[in-house]
């Protein structure tokens, strides 16, 4: 192949972008695939993730792009305001590149997954297919926040990373400064699980003031509506005429952003396939936190199926070079490809979610007991307070965050032993039980602060008494003062196998920091408010106040099936 490096392309307003384009030598034209992408595309370990070498070596004609104001691209950086015009311009410019056929296909994670949702919602004429690995849908629902907390573990971090590009661009002329300034920065980001993390207020962080680098995160975008919209993909799916193939983690930050943006894409009529693997954001080698999935539920094997790269690769020729004379046969992939953790192995479905599951309430009950059969009368309630000054500590989940933090799941004892947590937990069961699809859960609770977080975690307790968190949420409620009211945790979705013998456990508490901003019980502003004080909570669970977690139970097959 050859490699052009820095290839100009004008966007509409006559600012350049580059990229690197990988051809092949022989045979030809070729399909386009296209990423687009903040991070550098020289960066090394973003080359190797995007494999444009590998990718060439298969016959496609492959473009990696830098973004408006990053790194060899010129203009200025504003993550997601311009990703729709310039993906529009770049889709259009790489088509016409030597070589190519005139079908582009786009691909890329995170980001520069939204990248290509942007793209597509333009709607480029040569744009034929995207392919969004872990990418969000809805920003108030993973990216900037989730039930009404800001999402500060990803928001502090990331936003102090693309500080770098600034500061280098900021100080290019003074080597000194540059140098100073990146010390400083770099300072912050190595500190970041100790200091900015616990700085206030939340809303209008201290470290980004002190950095002179754009506030990313979930006060941003109360306050500037338009700018969030801007990489909302929730409501617009339909827009989208195209083949997609969705592929996400069950601990992945975004996991059910993966989901929606599946099934919206599918009720709207449009070809989608969706792969959901035991991966968080980044891991995808089949061990996650404290657990060995398997090699087989690696990216690498797919449960035997293939590379997941080259599962992708035979889609995306499906579409952008049907013609094409190639002997080779390609994967075929099911409709939905599932991974069940607890019992570890791969599943085809035809459909998500899985119209066979059965909603089925466990039930909080006196005594720490989680049980089937509602509560009785007088069981009365579990209490607890919560202090901001001591909150609980993130203990794995679908995150991203600084790396003291690992996603996945992960032994609980640290977090059950706290007095501020209310551990409810079943009867060992008699059989296998799997939970496949969203679960939520449905609080009566009281506090006596004006406003408060309310988390619920799901965890499987194993036979040697090991509890692991499989899935969580919070929900911020405004509160009457020693009132109970119905409070609604989505603790999104999983694919779980709780196995004979082990037990189902439910946590209940509020807060799980720095994963979460803290609630400050004052009712302040989250953009102003440095004063907290201790909240007094409790969880009603009595039969005229019940409390319950709804699990999407899949019933067993029937003897012989």
């Amino acid at each position: 192949m050859t490699i052009e490096h820095d290839v100009p392309a004008t966007m509409r307003d006559g600012v350049i972008l580059r990229a690197d384009v990988y051809r092949p030598t022989t045979g030809g034209p070729w399909p386009v695939l296209l990423t687009r992408l903040p991070y550098g595309k020289n960066t090394p370990m973003i080359a190797a993730m995007l494999g444009a070498v590998g990718i060439a070596r298969h016959g496609f004609l492959v473009v990696v792009q830098d973004t408006r104001g990053r790194f060899a691209s010129d203009g200025e950086w504003e993550p997601w305001t311009f990703e729709m015009e310039d993906g529009y311009d770049t889709v259009r410019w790489a088509a016409a590149l030597q070589g190519s056929n005139g079908s582009v296909g786009m691909f890329g994670a995170s980001y520069f997954g939204n990248t290509q949702w942007m793209a597509a919602l333009a709607k480029p004429p040569e744009l034929k297919a995207i392919s969004p690995r872990v990418t969000w849908s809805e920003p108030e629902d993973g990216l900037f926040a989730r039930g009404g907390a800001a999402e500060l573990g990803i928001t502090v971090p990331w936003s102090l990373m693309q500080g770098v590009d600034i500061l280098l661009r900021r100080h290019a002329n003074d080597p000194m400064a540059q140098g100073q300034a990146l010390m400083t920065l770099i300072g912050d980001l190595d500190a970041v699980a100790n200091t900015a993390y616990w700085e206030l207020p939340a809303g209008h962080h201290p470290v980004f003031e002190r950095h002179g680098i754009p506030e990313l995160g979930f006060e941003r975008s109360r306050r500037e509506p338009e700018w969030s919209a801007s990489c909302r993909v929730a409501g617009r799916q339909a827009e989208v005429d195209l083949p997609s193939l969705h592929t996400g983690g069950w601990y992945d930050i975004f996991c059910q952003g993966t989901l929606d943006n599946f099934t919206a894409m599918r009720a709207a009529g449009r070809p989608a396939k969706l792969i959901m693997g035991p991966w968080s954001h980044i891991g995808t080698m089949g061990y996650l936190g404290d657990v060995n999935f398997g090699t087989a539920a690696s990216t690498e094997l797919m449960g035997f199926r293939g590379r997941l790269a080259d599962l992708e690769l035979g889609w995306f020729r499906q579409w952008l070079a049907p013609d094409a004379d190639d002997d080779a046969p390609q994967p075929e992939l099911p409709p939905v490809l599932l991974f069940v953790m607890g019992i570890n192995q791969w599943r085809e479905e035809q459909q998500w979610p899985l119209v066979r599951a059965v909603d089925t309430d466990l039930f909080l009950r006196a005594g720490d007991r989680l049980a089937f059969d509602a509560p009785e009368v007088g069981e009365g309630t579990g209490a607890f307070t919560y202090d901001p000054a001591d909150p609980v500590p993130t203990t794995g989940g679908a995150l991203l965050m600084s790396n003291e933090f690992l996603p996945g799941p992960v032994d609980q004892a640290r977090v059950e032993a706290r007095p501020d947590v209310l551990v409810y937990t079943s009867d060992p069961l008699a059989e296998n039980l799997e939970v496949t699809g969203r679960i939520k859960a449905y609080l009566t609770a009281a506090t006596d602060a004006p406003t408060t977080d309310w988390v619920v975690r799901l965890c499987d307790v194993d036979t040697q008494g090991i509890s692991r968190n499989i899935v969580d949420g919070i929900v911020r409620a405004v509160a009457t003062p020693g009132e109970f009211t119905g409070q609604v945790i989505d603790l999104w979705s999983t694919s779980y196998v709780f196995r004979a013998g082990h037990r189902i456990r439910v946590h209940v508490t509020s807060s799980n920091f720095p994963r979460w901003d803290r609630n400050l019980n004052t009712g302040e502003p989250i953009e102003q408010g440095t004063r907290s004080r201790p909240a007094r909570q409790e969880i009603a669970h009595h039969a005229t106040q019940p409390s319950r977690i709804v699990l999407p139970v899949i019933p067993a097959p029937a003897e012989g099936q």
